[in-house]
């Protein structure tokens, strides 16, 4: 029995809160259990200065955690003048993860930043981040759309969402949750779009290595996860 007394291929409570922020074109609070992250998407008519007079735009993403987020207080990354190598890894997946579903021809010379503030942290605060990060885009591209400075139909190519699988006490697991990353065997974060295409896979073994077959289980369940995060993207966007 999981720690949450879920079954193996059971994820936790999902939920998108959409325009949570009054500011920011795009916005949603992603809640994956007891992960909660604040997703606000920012338009910014410029691209970074080797992209000028390309005809393309940008898509890129920064990622935090509050003070607070975890069980004891961390130090706020600014105090300490720069950014932790994990925070630069996961920023960078998150932008890698959206770029993969848009047509940065089509978005033109502008940039969309999602900043992905981790709120409260229970595991799997990247593929929240993630999976909520593409409704905010997507929420941006929709108040452009009004604006006629772009189309959705054009930029998005797909929807994209990410889930978290792992081997806990001999048995691949879906959406694990602190307790259980922090004991699992093996864990592994995976990205993909609405179509089944695969944008990233990262696993690492914690102690005994993972078999193909055990890999293979992984998999199947991230497809069924993937598959389920998707479908409640599309039911929060309508």
């Amino acid at each position: 029995m999981r720690p949450s007394r879920r079954q193996p291929d059971e994820m936790r409570a999902i939920s998108f809160e959409r325009g949570i922020s009054k500011h920011a074109e795009g916005s949603c609070l992603v809640k994956f259990g007891d992960t909660h992250v604040l997703c606000t998407a920012s338009l910014e008519e410029k691209v970074p200065g080797w992209m000028r007079n390309s005809g393309r735009g940008w898509v890129t993403a920064e990622y935090g955690m509050l003070p607070r987020a975890t069980g004891d207080r961390m130090r706020r990354e600014a105090a300490a003048g720069k950014q932790g190598g994990r925070t630069l890894e996961i920023q960078r997946l998150i932008g890698r993860s959206l770029r993969a579903v848009v047509d940065l021809q089509a978005l033109g010379e502008l940039q969309i930043t999602v900043d992905c503030d981790v709120i409260q942290a229970d595991g799997g605060t990247r593929t929240a981040a993630i999976t909520g990060g593409f409704v905010a885009l997507h929420d941006c591209l929709a108040w452009m759309e009004t604006r006629q400075m772009t189309s959705r139909a054009r930029v998005l190519k797909d929807h994209v969402a990410a889930i978290s699988c792992g081997i806990h006490d001999g048995t691949p697991v879906l959406d694990l949750d602190y307790a259980e990353d922090s004991a699992a065997g093996t864990d592994a974060n995976f990205v993909m779009t609405g179509k089944g295409g695969i944008v990233e896979i990262q696993g690492t073994a914690e102690g005994e290595p993972f078999s193909e077959d055990e890999f293979t289980a992984l998999m199947s369940l991230a497809r069924k996860g993937i598959t389920r995060l998707i479908e409640l993207q599309k039911m929060a966007i309508g």
